[in-house]
C-alpha cells in the first residue's frame, strides 16, 4: 500500500516563500527549496484528495530532464539528495526525501513557453473557433489529437491563480522584449524536439508542454520550475493513438473526467476523490516515471506533517 499522500509541508525555521497548486517552496540560505507535495489541482482548484506519490514523479522526471538537456540550456537544479542540502533541512528528510529539489534563485519571466507537436487541448478550442492556435494560422480540417504540420510555439501570460491565457507572439514580445522572446522561443523549441525523441523511444508521444525560465540577479538565464512532468505535458501511449477525438494519457486527464462525470460546477466546495479514482491516477503517474526514466521511482516513508497535513 501507499504512504499517505502529503498535502502540505511544515518546516519550522524556513521561511516559506509561498504555496503554489503542487508545491511548497522555502527559503534555505541563498537558494530556494521546491517541495512537489501530493496535491492535485484540476479546474483551476486543488482538490480534496491528493495523489500519493504524484510530487515524487514531478520531482525526480524533472530532475531526470534536467540532467539530460543542461546542453541546451543551463537550470535552476542544484541538488535533489537531501544529504547535500544545507544543514537547516535536514531535520525535515521525512518530507523532502525524494519530492524537493534545492534550487538557485531566479525572477520568473512572465510568460510560459509553450511547445506543440499536436493539437489538442486549447489550442483545439482555439483552432475549433479561428483556425489558427495563438495567432498561427493552421491548414482547414485538422481534427482533435492530429499532428501539426510542425512544432509552434504558443507563449501564455502567468496566473497565480486561474487558467494561463494564451497570447501571441507579438504580445509576449512586449512583456519580455523581442530579442529574448526568440531566444525563448529557440530554446522552448529545442527542448521540446529532444524530449519529443526521447519519449517517442519509450512509445510515448509527447503532444505538447510548456516551460518557465528565470534571470538570476547576474542576468543569467535559467529553466526553472518543472521540466516535462505529466503536469506541465500531454503524455499519450504510442500504441493507442487515433487522431479525431481526445486521447488516453498520463496525466490528471482521468481526475477531470471523474469530475465531469459526477456534474460538479467548478466551485467550492472542492470534491474529493474515491480511492479508485486515486488509485488509477498514481498508477498514471508512476507508469509514465517508469516508461520515460526505465527506472523505479524512489519511494520513502512520507510523515504527515503536522497540523498542515489535509490543507491544501
Amino acid at each position: 500500500m501507499p504512504a499517505q499522500p502529503l498535502l502540505a509541508t511544515r518546516l519550522d525555521g524556513l521561511p516559506l516563500v509561498r504555496r503554489g497548486k503542487v508545491r511548497d517552496v522555502y527559503a534555505v540560505d541563498d537558494t530556494l527549496l521546491l517541495v512537489a507535495t501530493d496535491r492535485i489541482s484540476a479546474f483551476d482548484y486543488v482538490l480534496g484528495s491528493g495523489i500519493p506519490d504524484k510530487g515524487r514523479v514531478l520531482n525526480q522526471l524533472s530532475a531526470f530532464w534536467f540532467a539530460r538537456t543542461g546542453h541546451i540550456v543551463p537550470n535552476h537544479m542544484l541538488s535533489i539528495d537531501v544529504s547535500a542540502y544545507p544543514a537547516a533541512a535536514h531535520a525535515y528528510r521525512d518530507q523532502l526525501e525524494g519530492r524537493s529539489m534545492l534550487s538557485r534563485r531566479t525572477t520568473p519571466l512572465p510568460v510560459e513557453c509553450v511547445a506543440r507537436g499536436y493539437l489538442s487541448g486549447s489550442g483545439w478550442k482555439d483552432y475549433q473557433a479561428t483556425g489558427e492556435v495563438c495567432g498561427i494560422k493552421l491548414p482547414a480540417g485538422l481534427r482533435e489529437s492530429d499532428r501539426l504540420p510542425e512544432i509552434i510555439f504558443t507563449p501564455a501570460t502567468k496566473a497565480d491563480s486561474g487558467h494561463d491565457e494564451n497570447i501571441s507572439e507579438a504580445a509576449a514580445a512586449t512583456v519580455v522584449g523581442t530579442e529574448l522572446l526568440a531566444r525563448l522561443k529557440k530554446l522552448t523549441l529545442e527542448l521540446y524536439a529532444h524530449g519529443v525523441a526521447h519519449a517517442e523511444s519509450k512509445g510515448i508521444i509527447l503532444a505538447d508542454t510548456k516551460f518557465e525560465f528565470g534571470l538570476t540577479d547576474q542576468g543569467e538565464l535559467l529553466l526553472i520550475d518543472e521540466m516535462m512532468t505529466p503536469d506541465s505535458s500531454r503524455y499519450w501511449p504510442q500504441d493507442q493513438y487515433a487522431p479525431g477525438g481526445p486521447q488516453p494519457s498520463f496525466d490528471k486527464q482521468y481526475v477531470r473526467d471523474y469530475l465531469e462525470s459526477i456534474q460538479w460546477n467548478k466551485q467550492p466546495p472542492v470534491p474529493s476523490l474515491p480511492d479508485e479514482v486515486v488509485a488509477r491516477t498514481r498508477g498514471k503517474y508512476l507508469d509514465a516515471y517508469r516508461r520515460l526514466t526505465g527506472q523505479e521511482l524512489t519511494l520513502a516513508a512520507t510523515a504527515a506533517a503536522p497540523e498542515d497535513q489535509g490543507r491544501a
